[in-house]
């Protein structure tokens, strides 16, 4: 993510397991029975800061969840922007059936995108859903065919890479202050929109659009 963060030819990013089986299966549980309560604090906000990271990326980070999404992995997708299942997605937060609860945001997040009731089922029950169930949920966008999976994130990217970057990364940061008791999400906006109107993006955009052309963003 530091790279994304930096790299100015990177528009955007997919996040994706290897092979046909997960998308991230979980943790290795062999790593949690000598941890001390303060170990085990740390390792949480470890993992909740970069997920954090992802969340706050100024460039969009699409999962595409590719088998087994469980526990981290579940929490992981859910830092992405949005996400995309293979028709073989299965989500869960298996926690409770090691004594534990989700620690890298997975009980805020949850809440967020599929609602309360739902989530707290999903998160005391330890059930697994399968892709159909989450698209029902709105935990991810889209459900396809294993072998189509990256192409329909990448016909998405190469949509949003041809807008503002200026004005996506306006988009998540205001977004994402709806769940940020912190920030008043209406001032955001407000502040980002006006802002808006002191880039050449701005001002490209505008034009293109009078001209009836396609607009060329370049960022500033």
């Amino acid at each position: 993510m530091d790279e994304v963060y930096s790299n100015a030819e990177i528009k955007s990013s997919i996040i994706t397991g290897s092979g046909a089986k997960a998308f991230v299966a979980g943790a290795d549980i062999t790593e949690f029975g000598s941890l001390s309560i303060e170990e085990g604090k740390t390792l949480a906000k470890r993992g909740q800061d970069v997920f954090l990271k992802i969340e706050r990326s100024p460039k969009p980070a699409v999962a595409c969840v590719n088998g087994f999404a469980l526990g981290g992995g579940c929490e992981l997708a859910m830092a992405c922007h949005f996400r995309i299942a293979s028709d073989n997605a299965k989500f869960g937060q298996p926690e409770v059936n090691l004594g534990l609860i989700p620690g890298y945001g997975g009980t805020q997040r949850l809440v967020q995108l599929i609602g309360k009731g739902r989530a707290i089922e999903l998160l005391i029950s330890a059930n697994m859903i399968d892709a159909n169930t989450a698209l029902q949920y709105g935990l991810v966008n889209y459900v396809v065919p294993q072998e189509e999976l990256l192409n329909k994130a990448v016909s998405i990217l190469n949509i949003v890479n041809t807008k503002s970057p200026l004005a996506i990364a306006a988009c998540i940061t205001a977004a994402n202050a709806v769940w940020d008791e912190s920030k008043d999400g209406f001032a955001e906006e407000i502040n980002a929109f006006g802002n808006c109107f002191g880039t050449d993006d701005m001002k490209e955009g505008t034009t293109a659009f009078l001209e009836k052309r396609k607009a060329v963003f370049v960022g500033k």
